[in-house]
């Protein structure tokens, strides 16, 4: 997204005239280098500030924190890219979000609230999950920030049903109000029959592997019932990438464990295991993941469904359920951490999931847990 310098500021400062600023409580506004000045005016207001995750890598939002007191000097570090990193909390899918009013940075856009983004479709993915979960209305006003020459015509035929609109534009010298009556991403549209029809993000296998927050979304909707099937999904795909030793239907047998191999319960403690080779199960190999904030309520399938569901299935599953935490043994390391990668954001029952590597690994297979906490 481009940032320039000169007449930046007076573009941001312009957002605090119009009425949808000032009754806002809860703004989103993207991280863009350009959007800096909005983000100051959000946190000098007092208003709920929340800021995308660059790449939605490590979830959804940061919700900016100031300290207390905090001087004008201190928030204006909190409006910078690192002041989001020292001065925020996450917020992810159970955050409860009710955003107002959503400020999205543009490569371009035209007066009739068309707009063109850097191409990955971020912006236009963010909003549609903020729909997903109830964040945003479909009045919420979305607003951009540009440079007077980065208002041009845009051919209708560019736009995809996903892409988000915008219905202010500001810039150093103009406020447009675009009365844009096209529609906004309805959601995510997970399968492709459904595209069209309801202007929602289209999502691919590939797109789950890089955003781990839209596969805790995908997990959540599936539970409700939605068809979360995928454009390039295949009927076997799930099991693809499943570690070679795993008997799934075994993982599968929450109810009667006495029957599975290695597997015993003994009030809410619960192991469930493959059968390892003697000189697996001995050599030091193996790699352990903990799992905690776990909900009382939650039931052992139902982590087992979602370590299907996220492609994350272990060899063993030491079930903690009165001490609200599961250990995960994966074949090695590299297993691990892609295991902690994929369930990273996570939630069950309304709470998102701490999901690390054991500080305490497997040693001659015993799980040494004493020091977990």
């Amino acid at each position: 997204i481009p940032f320039f310098m000169q007449g930046s500021h007076q573009a941001c400062c312009s957002i605090k005239e119009l009425d949808v600023f000032s009754r806002a409580n809860e703004i989103k506004v993207d991280p863009d280098k350009p959007l800096e000045g909005v983000r100051l005016a959000a946190l000098q207001a007092r208003k709920t500030l929340l800021v995308p995750t660059p790449r939605l890598r490590t979830g959804l939002f940061n919700k900016i924190v100031p300290p207390s007191g905090a001087t004008k000097e201190i928030l204006r570090i909190c409006a910078t890219s690192q002041g989001v990193k020292d001065y925020s909390v996450p917020i992810g899918l159970d955050g409860k979000a009710r955003v107002d009013l959503v400020v999205v940075g543009s490569v371009a856009v035209s007066e009739k609230g068309w707009r063109i983004g850097k191409g990955e479709g971020y912006a236009d993915m963010e909003y549609a999950m903020m729909v997903s979960m109830g964040a945003v209305q479909k009045d919420t006003p979305v607003i951009t920030i540009v440079h007077d020459c980065q208002i041009v015509d845009i051919a209708e035929e560019l736009l995809d049903d996903h892409d988000l609109t915008v219905d202010y534009i500001l810039t150093p010298t103009r406020t447009i109000k675009t009365n844009c009556q096209r529609l906004k991403p309805q959601g995510i549209i997970w399968h492709k029959a459904s595209y069209s029809a309801k202007g929602g993000l289209l999502v691919s296998y590939e797109m789950l592997g890089k955003i781990p927050i839209l596969k805790s979304l995908r997990y959540r909707e599936k539970q409700a019932g939605k068809d979360v099937t995928l454009k390039d999904e295949h009927p076997d795909l799930a099991n693809a990438d499943k570690p070679a030793a795993l008997n799934e239907k075994a993982m599968a047998e929450n109810t009667r464990p006495q029957a599975a191999t290695g597997s015993a319960q003994i009030g809410q403690q619960y192991v469930e295991s493959d059968s390892l080779s003697p000189r697996l199960e001995g050599s030091g190999m193996l790699t352990t993941v903990y799992v905690g904030n776990i909900p009382p309520s939650t039931r052992v399938s139902e982590l087992k469904y979602a370590l299907r569901e996220f492609h994350a299935t272990p060899l063993r599953l030491n079930w903690q359920g009165a001490q609200h935490r599961a250990f995960l043994d994966y074949k090695d390391k590299a297993a691990a951490e892609s295991a902690v990668s994929s369930l990273k954001g996570l939630s069950l029952g309304g709470n998102t999931l701490r999901v690390e590597l054991a500080k305490n690994q497997r040693n001659k297979g015993q799980v040494e847990i004493n020091s977990q906490k």
